[in-house]
């Protein structure tokens, strides 16, 4: 799809958790991601990595992405991404599966 049409969360602040809140930013603005985490030592630039990867998957072009985590492992942040985005009208239901 590429565009994102409203504002949408996905997740929980529970532990081993992450919310994901996704907006619509203006044409040309790019991406922007805004991570809080527990780990952010740790884990920050991985989890950056992989929020940006489930966008550019999506072929979202514009953006903008908050992330508050809780520990969340791969597959859970990339689950809570996609499912904003489903939220956001940026991802069809097919797609998502």
């Amino acid at each position: 799809m590429g565009t994102i049409l409203t504002t949408a969360q996905a997740g929980t602040l529970e532990s081993s958790d992450i919310m994901i809140t996704v907006a619509p930013a203006a044409e040309g603005s790019g991406i922007v991601i805004e991570l809080e985490s527990i780990v952010m030592a740790q884990y920050g630039k991985a989890i950056r990595q992989t929020l940006a990867e489930v966008l550019m998957e999506q072929g979202i072009k514009n953006a903008y992405l908050k992330a508050v985590d809780r520990g969340a492992l791969d597959c859970t942040i990339r689950a809570r991404a996609l499912a904003a985005l489903g939220r956001a009208g940026a991802v069809s239901k097919g797609e998502m599966l």
